[in-house]
């Protein structure tokens, strides 16, 4: 190969070139042969080849080649070729990443500030800030001289020097460069207008990203300067709208996302532009959606009709999650107390089109909507008491279906005989949210008409009382305790007087959305999440390990990954009414250890943590490969008797709350474990009331972990 490199052929020097760089990182002894025919054609006249040189001579990464790099780096900086100066550049750069004490050392960074200054090239200099940020940012915790020349990048002659020059550079050296303006604070309210009436042009550039990064720095220098920032959306509105519709569907859906987030913080600077967020025929779903949501918030009391016949027509859909979507901004926009009552009449249509989605997804609406507008009832229940509940399948239209069932009792006839019917089914309902609403409804049905319901109740109850879901079964017993104290205290509890509900709650609470604000012109505002919540912790900066493992799921519905519930007491067995008790005599695994999880008994004293300091194990390939959920770990676990409590997360990380208690005596562990899958590595921390055993134990777990995926 190296004699090869001897050639006057470009393309076959490029090709060893390639070679060579490919192989060098795990052949190092052999790398050393090709540092003489790369540093030669380092000298070559010809630029393109004396910078394919340099690059490759750079992208060698090998620590002890470091010595031979700075030389041609030096002179590359100084190279009459624009080409071989920008290669030179990006090499520093390389070079700080294999050894950054050598390129401080030999005053790069120095050498980059005056080639940034001074060069004609535009892609230079680009090349030379992005350099330069990245080996000041990552020196400045240590080095209050690199603070200060990363705090000097956004001087303001910098800035002005950078912002007169910047029609002259790339589409991504101006992004790069509208990226450091966007953080650079003006001293004066003439300074932020003197800025955008500079920027003012590339809002009309046909590219989105420079577009995009415009905007964000209008916002940012608009922040504090309300009446400003309001006229800056009215600007900026017009660019976005042409740029979501043209180009491509991926383009229109990053320039949406971001649309969406500016209507979302401002509808009413939106409203008269709702035609724009029409959906064509020939658009993506995921663009679709996005449209759907922000057609539901520029709705406003002016443009309520228009926009709800649209969505109408889109039920129609053969797009089901389109169609979807549809009637669920249908019902948003009623919430939000426009319309109501042409609205009402639209869902009540939809419910004769005996389409089972549809019919699904306006039952749901129809239950918020009754929360909160109970006087609309009459309407709804004489259309939702003829549907047949043989025709309602999904667990979240059934769930809502016997909800209004129950609560609406005395205004269906037939409300006792199709719960009972439904309770008959029990063993056949797999959803635990349907059987959680059917013993609510049972009980708020008896409380109405009790002569016809206390039949099905008893089913219900004892049904429930026996059910493997822990929560299906502490409702159950709470109802029929509550109803052998008392009936009148019970109905009170179960069925107390209910105000209407005036606002639902927001599933993105007001931080997280000011936390992808701050991230506009970023992936977080596509993902519509922040960047903590989907990058790996060493490139997260400040933020802490915790945070992006979001909401723990407690208690998932599989009968695997559930603890069993407790049969009731030998006391309660004389239930309400005569019913036959079901005895359920699961038998606890063993893992031959000694160890099972019955209910935790904390009158075992508490519980003391073994260390201050996770212990930190490796993972296996096989486990990372089958851990692609937070549920996939639980039955492996369980199958060694050491059971889940909570887990939550995503990839790359997952958290995982266990317990499990030995056999022969009363101790008990508690188990903390956050598994990161990218760097295949688990942190465990163990708390148990015996210390004694506890080292016998955090061998059983690591062990049973190590195992995962193996099978």
């Amino acid at each position: 190969m190296v004699m090869c490199s001897a050639t006057s052929d470009i393309v076959l020097k490029k090709m060893c070139y390639l070679y060579v760089g490919n192989y060098a990182k795990s052949n190092p002894d052999l790398a050393l042969l090709t540092i003489n025919f790369l540093q030669r054609d380092c000298k070559d006249q010809d630029p393109m080849i004396r910078g394919l040189a340099l690059r490759s001579l750079c992208s060698l990464r090998v620590p002890n080649l470091v010595e031979y790099l700075i030389g041609p780096l030096g002179s590359g900086l100084k190279d009459g070729s624009s080409y071989v100066r920008m290669v030179a550049v990006m090499g520093i750069l390389k070079l700080y990443h294999i050894s950054p004490s050598t390129c401080i050392d030999s005053d790069f960074p120095a050498m980059l500030k005056q080639l940034m200054l001074n060069d004609p090239e535009t892609q230079v200099v680009a090349n030379c800030l992005l350099a330069l940020q990245e080996i000041w940012s990552a020196e400045a915790s240590s080095s209050e001289e690199a603070s200060r020349e990363r705090d000097a990048l956004l001087s303001k002659p910098l800035i002005y020097y950078f912002l007169n020059r910047i029609r002259e550079f790339s589409e991504w050296a101006q992004c790069l460069l509208l990226e450091l303006v966007a953080k650079y604070v003006p001293s004066d309210n003439s300074e932020v207008f003197d800025i955008m009436n500079l920027l003012e042009d590339r809002l009309q550039h046909a590219n989105g990203a420079v577009v995009l990064a415009t905007i964000k720095v209008f916002m940012q220098l608009t922040m504090s300067m309300t009446d400003v920032h309001q006229q800056v959306y009215e600007r900026i509105k017009a660019p976005l709208i042409t740029l979501a519709n043209t180009g491509s569907s991926e383009q229109s859906y990053a320039v949406l996302s971001h649309l969406h987030l500016l209507v979302m913080r401002a509808p009413m600077l939106f409203s008269s532009d709702y035609k724009h967020f029409y959906c064509h025929y020939n658009e993506p779903s995921y663009v679709k959606k996005l449209k759907l949501e922000m057609l539901t918030a520029v709705a406003n009391e002016d443009n309520t009709y228009e926009i709800v016949t649209e969505l109408c027509e889109y039920v129609a859909n053969v797009d089901i999650p389109i169609a979807r979507e549809s009637i669920r901004a249908v019902g948003k926009i009623a919430l939000q107390q426009y319309d109501v009552n042409a609205i009402v009449d639209r869902l009540l249509q939809f419910l004769e089109m005996e389409k089972d989605y549809v019919t699904a997804e306006t039952l749901v609406l129809i239950k918020d909507l009754l929360r909160k507008y109970p006087q609309w009832s009459h309407d709804c229940i004489a259309v939702v008491g003829s549907i047949s509940s043989k025709n309602v399948q999904e667990p979240k239209a059934k769930a809502a279906l016997i909800w209004m069932l129950g609560e609406y009792a005395q205004d269906v006839a037939d409300a006792p005989y199709i719960l009972e019917n439904m309770i008959e089914n029990w063993e056949e309902e797999d959803s635990a949210e349907v059987r959680l609403h059917l013993l609510t409804a049972s009980m708020k049905c008896f409380f109405r008409r009790p002569p016809e319901t206390q039949k099905s109740l008893g089913a219900a109850l004892a049904a429930g009382i026996a059910d493997f879901h822990q929560d299906v079964h502490d409702r159950a017993l709470l109802y029929y305790r509550l109803l052998q104290h008392s009936t009148s205290i019970a109905e009170k509890v179960v069925n107390p007087p209910k105000q209407a509900v005036s606002v639902f709650a927001d599933t993105q609470s007001s931080e997280i959305k000011d936390r992808i604000f701050d991230e506009f012109n970023s992936l977080s505002v596509v993902y519509q999440k922040p960047s903590f919540m989907f990058t790996d912790k060493e490139h997260r900066g400040p933020f802490e390990f915790s945070d992006e493992l979001g909401n723990l799921s407690i208690g998932a519905e599989s009968v695997n990954s559930v603890v069993p519930a407790q049969i009731v007491d030998a006391n309660d067995k004389d239930l309400l009414l005569s019913t036959t008790e079901k005895e359920d005599s699961r038998a606890i695994s063993t893992n031959g250890a000694g160890y099972s999880a019955p209910l935790i008994d904390a009158s075992s004293g508490p519980l003391v943590a073994l260390d201050t300091q996770p212990a930190e194990t490796q993972v296996t390939p096989q486990s990372v490969a089958a851990l692609t959920t937070p549920q996939s770990l639980l039955q492996h676990m369980l199958v060694n008797s050491i059971h889940c409590i909570a887990s939550g997360g995503q990839s790359p990380n997952f958290k995982y709350f266990f317990f499990a208690q030995k056999a022969e005596d009363t101790s008990t562990f508690l188990v903390e474990c956050v598994i990161n899958t990218s760097s295949s590595k688990a942190q465990i921390k163990i708390k148990a009331d015996d210390q004694s055993s506890s080292n016998a134990f955090s061998e059983i777990f690591q062990s049973a972990l190590s195992k995962f995926g193996m099978s």
